[in-house]
């Protein structure tokens, strides 16, 4: 698997702001995608040092839309906790 195939793309909510103070990144990832193939991607994508990686399969949410009802895909989330005075460039603007 290539290694933007498995980031997707980051998550941009409240939750996860908060989590940057922390040194705590969350990407979408690839369903297919594990631990240490995300801990990869990270390292080689953004050249920083991963210290933890933690996976969480996200259930998708019933709706409706007009009279039918629908459902939303599941997801696959990672959090990536980096080492110590590591960061990720593309956040810093955000």
């Amino acid at each position: 698997m290539v290694y933007e195939d498995i980031l997707i793309e980051p998550v941009l909510s409240e939750k996860a702001t908060i989590l940057r103070e922390e040194n705590k990144y969350v990407f979408k990832v690839s369903p297919f995608a594990g631990k240490i193939q995300i801990k990869e991607a990270v390292r080689k994508l953004f050249n920083v040092k991963v210290v933890d990686c933690t996976v969480m399969n996200v259930g998708g949410k019933n709706k409706r839309v007009r009279y039918r009802a629908g459902k939303t895909s599941n997801w696959k989330k990672a959090i990536v906790k980096l080492a110590p005075g590591e960061t990720i460039k593309v956040f810093e603007g955000v």
